[in-house]
C-alpha cells in the first residue's frame, strides 16, 4: 500500500497507466467493490498518488458547513483545520469572476454572486493600494467553497471559524445538495488564486496556493481526525519549501490505514509504508541513497504515532536521531494506540481510561508516568526538537520551516486529538489541542542546536500562555478567570470521566497526573532558563516557615 516505484525511481513505469487508474476508481465508486479484476497497481503493492481525489462522501455525511459570506474576515482558520480537505478559500479578481461566471446559469450565477465578499483584506487594503498607484492588483473577492465529495461533516471547520459566525451546519438534503456542487464547480472553474494575493509571510494563507493541497482528502479517517488536519498543513509547509522534492516513510498506523484503503490514497507525495517500528531504519536507508545519488536537497520524513515511536520503534527512533542523518521524523502524538482500539502507550496520561489500563475498582486507569519523546529527543547530539499543534498556526509552520532548514536529523511531536479514543466530539480536535497547550498537558517548544551553545540559549518556549506561571489563567467576558490546569483539560475529556466523583471532585490519581505534568512544564522551564514566579514564592514561602 505504497508507492515504492515512484519513491525510489526517477521515471514512471511503463505500465503506470492512470487511464485505468480511473477506472479503477470509478469501477469502486459504482459498487463494483472486491468484484474488480486484479490490476497492475495492486499486484506491486502501489495506490497512484491523489487517488482519493475520486472517492466520493456526498452520500454518507448527514450535515454540511454553509457559509455566511457577510461575515466572514478571510481568516482561513477553517481551511487551515479541515481533516479531509473539503473545504477552501479562493481570491478572484473583478475580471477573473466575469469571465468565470458566464459559463453558469443564471440561478448559479445569484448564488455564486452570494458567496463572495469583499473582505478588508482582500478588498479594502488592495483597493487602496491600487487608488494609490495603478500598478498595484486592485481589491478581489473572497470566498469559502467546500467540496460536497470530501467532506464528513465533523464541524470542525465551524468550530474553527469561531465567534466570525461565518459557517454553520445544515442537513444535507436532496434540495441543498445541488448548489454545492453548483458552488464547487464554479471554484473548479474559476482562476486560481493569484500570487501577488498570497503573502508568503502570513502563513495562515499558505493554502491560497493550491498546489500546497499535498493531502487531496478522501482518506478512510475517522470524522475530525485530529491527524489528517496536522498532516495537511504539514504538507502543505514542506511543498511550500521544497516543491515536490520530497518523500514520506511510513510506520504502520492510522496514517497508513486510513492513507491507503485501496484504491484511494490522498497523499501526492510519494510514500512507503514499512513495518510498525522500523520505519526510521528505513528512512535511514532511502536518505542514504539518495544522498548518494545527488539527491542531498531532497526532504525525507518519517511519520508515525506515538506507540510506533515512542514504545516497539523507539530504539529505531533513537538510533536515528543519533546517525546525524538529514531526516525528518513527525510523531502523531495520541497518546493511545488509536489504529488497535485505544490501548495506552507510554505516552498515555496518568489516570486515562483504556485498553490495557481500564479503570476499575483496584487499578484506576494508567499509573505509569508519560514518557516525554521531545525531552529524550532534545538528549541526542544535534537534534532539532518541536513540540507543536496544528490549530497553533504560526508556531506550527515557524517549527517545520526550523526543521526543514536545519542540517541534520529533527523531531517533531504533534499533539493529534483521537476523538474515539479521547471520547470527545468528532468536531473538536482543534479545540482539545488548544486546551492542552494552555493546561501544560503538552507545552509547545522549539529546541534548535544553532541557536547556541547552552540549553537555555537553544529552547524557546514562545507559544505558551504565562510561560513563567505554573498554571495560565483566562480572563472570560464576564470579567472572572478560569484556571486552565489539568484537571480543567480532564474535564473535557472522556478518557479521564471516572476521574471524578458526583461532585466533580478530581480523585487522587487525577492530582498526580496533575502534579506530573506540572513537574514536565517547571523542567521545561528550568531547562529554558526561565524563572517560575510561582516557584519562587512557593520556595521562599517555605524557607520563612522554617
Amino acid at each position: 500500500m505504497s508507492q515504492r516505484a515512484i519513491i525510489y525511481s526517477e521515471k514512471t513505469p511503463e505500465w503506470y497507466d492512470i487511464k485505468r487508474a480511473r477506472e479503477v476508481m470509478e469501477a469502486y465508486n459504482s459498487g463494483a467493490s472486491s468484484n474488480q479484476p486484479a490490476d497492475p497497481f495492486v499486484a506491486c503493492s502501489i495506490i497512484p498518488a491523489g487517488s482519493g481525489s475520486y472517492r466520493d462522501f456526498s452520500y454518507i455525511a448527514p450535515d454540511l458547513p454553509e457559509y455566511t459570506s457577510e461575515n466572514c474576515v478571510a481568516c482561513m482558520e477553517c481551511v487551515q483545520n479541515c481533516p479531509d480537505s473539503a473545504i477552501w478559500g479562493r481570491v478572484i479578481t473583478p475580471d477573473g469572476l466575469e469571465q468565470t461566471i458566464t459559463a453558469f446559469t443564471g440561478e448559479e450565477q445569484e448564488l455564486v454572486r452570494g458567496q463572495l465578499v469583499q473582505t478588508t483584506k482582500f478588498w479594502k487594503t488592495y483597493q487602496k493600494k491600487h487608488e494609490a498607484r495603478a500598478d498595484s492588483p486592485p481589491g478581489a473577492w473572497f470566498g469559502i467553497f467546500v467540496d460536497p465529495t470530501k467532506c464528513k461533516g465533523c464541524g470542525e471547520c465551524v468550530v474553527a471559524c469561531g465567534d466570525h459566525k461565518a459557517l454553520h451546519m445544515i442537513k444535507k438534503t436532496r434540495d441543498n445538495l445541488p448548489d454545492f456542487f453548483s458552488l464547487w464547480e464554479f471554484y473548479k472553474k474559476s482562476p486560481e488564486t493569484p500570487a501577488e494575493y498570497i503573502n508568503p509571510k502570513l502563513k495562515v494563507d499558505l493554502m491560497l496556493n493550491a498546489d500546497t493541497n499535498q493531502y487531496v482528502g478522501g482518506a478512510g479517517s475517522c470524522m475530525g481526525c485530529g491527524e489528517t488536519s496536522a498532516l495537511r498543513q504539514l504538507l502543505a509547509i514542506v511543498y511550500s519549501q521544497v516543491g515536490h522534492k520530497y518523500g514520506i516513510v511510513a510506520n504502520t498506523g492510522c496514517n497508513t490505514v486510513y492513507g491507503s484503503t485501496y484504491p484511494y490514497n490522498p497523499y501526492r507525495a510519494p510514500w512507503v509504508n514499512s513495518l510498525f517500528e522500523n520505519a526510521a531504519t528505513v528512512a535511514m536507508g532511502i536518505r542514504a541513497r539518495w544522498d548518494q545519488i545527488g539527491k542531498e536537497d531532497h526532504q525525507l520524513l518519517v511519520l508515525g504515532g506515538d506507540g510506533s515511536m515512542l514504545d516497539i520503534g523507539f530504539q529505531a527512533l533513537s538510533r536515528m536521531l543519533a546517525s546525524g542523518m538529514n531526516i525528518k521524523a513527525v510523531v502523531l502524538d495520541t497518546q493511545v494506540y488509536s489504529n488497535t482500539g485505544g490501548q495506552t502507550s507510554t505516552a498515555t496520561f496518568v489516570g486515562q481510561d483504556a485498553k490495557m489500563s481500564i479503570h476499575g475498582s483496584s487499578v484506576a486507569g494508567k499509573q505509569e508516568r508519560r514518557k516525554e519523546i521531545g525531552n529524550i529527543a532534545m538528549m541526542h547530539p544535534h537534534t532539532f526538537v518541536a513540540q507543536t499543534v496544528g490549530p497553533m498556526i504560526n508556531h506550527f509552520y515557524k517549527a517545520v520551516e526550523q526543521a526543514l532548514a536545519f542540517n541534520g536529523p529533527a523531531l517533531i511531536n504533534i499533539y493529534t486529538t483521537c476523538q474515539p479514543e479521547h471520547q470527545v466530539a468528532d468536531d473538536q480536535s482543534c479545540a482539545r489541542a488548544v486546551a492542552a497547550v494552555e493546561s501544560r498537558a503538552f507545552p509547545v517548544f522549539i529546541y534548535n542546536p544553532d541557536k547556541g551553545p547552552t540549553l537555555a540559549s537553544r529552547l524557546s518556549l514562545q507559544g505558551n500562555p504565562s510561560v513563567e506561571r505554573d498554571w495560565h489563567r483566562r480572563r472570560n467576558r464576564d470579567g472572572s478567570e478560569e484556571l486552565l490546569d489539568f484537571i480543567y483539560f480532564a474535564r473535557g475529556e472522556g478518557r479521564f470521566a471516572k476521574q471524578f466523583d458526583k461532585e466533580g471532585k478530581a480523585s487522587a490519581v487525577l492530582m498526580r497526573s496533575m502534579q506530573d505534568r506540572l513537574d514536565n512544564w517547571r523542567l521545561l522551564q528550568e531547562l529554558a532558563g526561565i524563572t517560575n514566579v510561582d516557584q519562587s514564592q512557593e520556595l521562599a514561602k517555605g524557607a520563612s516557615s522554617r
